[in-house]
């Protein structure tokens, strides 16, 4: 699954981010990417491959006081967002990776799960002047937002309005240059955590993320928004914008490790309870059509070319090839 670690607070946003999104590399992933709130503006880095290569890039992008390698000392950014991604619709590629942003680079948000209606979506953003530089569902979130705060709304109220629109099983946390010390989240299925600090909050997928920077957390449940600013959080019924007040703070007592493994005794057993969620994300934007099933981005696939296929050729490794033997059994008993 992929992973999402958000920080707003006083320290350097940037390499608490990337040191989240390493906590959470035992979900997976092919590409990665950060954004931050600096000067005024959201800046973007992104990378195909291991996190060596994310890191790579954004030592060279920031600035000396931000953990990077250029020489001129600059403040810190505070605020920041962070994503690693598996790959479902689009290809893996630099503009497929996460964060994605508006036309106008004003909103960056990062998202894990499924936009089912994001065609609709993205063709109405389209026809009201919207740039796309994606292939993915997950962009269209951006650029609801950006047209709600174009409306006049604040982050907060732009991300329910752009919630109340979509269909599918998501989790997002939206950042705008606007608003540079706060972090909008959302919740619809998929999951996210908050952790409390002094003077500083994270948002995240897992726990493991920040869990070496607090212990404090807080449940985001299904259907809620919420907005994180160093000095606390806010939680809201998306539905009706009703402030949730009875939410408790927990103190976590597991061990980095045990945190990982989701309170599971082995990550076999943690991955045997994902297997439903981790289907159901991989083919739900490939199943959204009435009429079949979506395959665009691997070209023309005809009736010819399907009747003469003799062979299927599965290639896996470790627990992946047994994976592949059930797949072998299942597609012979499926093509007889």
């Amino acid at each position: 699954m992929c992973g999402i670690v958000g920080y707003v607070g006083e320290r350097a946003a940037r390499m608490l981010v990337l040191a989240g999104l390493e906590r959470l590399e035992y979900r997976g992933y092919d590409s990665a990417g950060i954004s931050v709130v600096c000067d005024g503006r959201l800046e973007a880095v992104r990378a195909v491959g291991n996190l060596s290569h994310l890191r790579a890039a954004v030592d060279q992008a920031a600035p000396a006081g931000d953990g990077g390698g250029v020489a001129v000392a600059a403040p810190p950014a505070t605020t920041g967002i962070g994503h690693t991604r598996w790959a479902t619709h689009g290809r893996v590629t630099e503009e497929n990776a996460h964060p994605h942003y508006d036309t106008d680079d004003r909103v960056h948000v990062v998202v894990n799960g499924i936009v089912e209606n994001y065609l609709e979506l993205k063709q109405a953003l389209i026809a009201d002047g919207a740039v796309f530089t994606s292939e993915t569902d997950a962009e269209v979130i951006a650029h609801l937002i950006s047209r709600q705060l174009g409306n006049g709304l604040d982050l907060v109220e732009a991300v329910r309005a752009a919630y109340l629109q979509l269909r599918g099983h998501y989790a997002f946390v939206a950042v705008a240059a606007d608003e540079p010390a706060l972090l909008v989240a959302a919740r619809r299925e998929c999951p996210l955590v908050v952790g409390r600090g002094d003077g500083e909050q994270f948002v995240a997928s897992a726990i493991p993320a920040f869990l070496a920077q607090t212990r404090h957390v807080q449940l985001i449940e299904n259907g809620e928004i919420v907005a994180l600013r160093p000095d606390g959080v806010d939680f809201m019924v998306a539905a009706t914008g009703e402030p949730v007040t009875d939410r408790e703070i927990e103190e976590v007592d597991w061990s980095a490790d045990v945190a990982e493994k989701g309170g599971y005794e082995t990550f076999m057993l943690k991955e045997i309870h994902e297997q439903a969620a981790a289907v159901a994300e991989t083919i739900a934007d490939r199943t959204v059509r009435a009429d079949g099933v979506d395959l665009g981005d691997m070209g023309a696939i005809d009736d010819a070319l399907l009747s003469r296929i003799r062979r299927v050729v599965i290639v896996a490794c470790g627990t992946s090839y047994h994976a592949g033997l059930i797949g072998r059994y299942a597609i012979e008993t499926w093509s007889r």
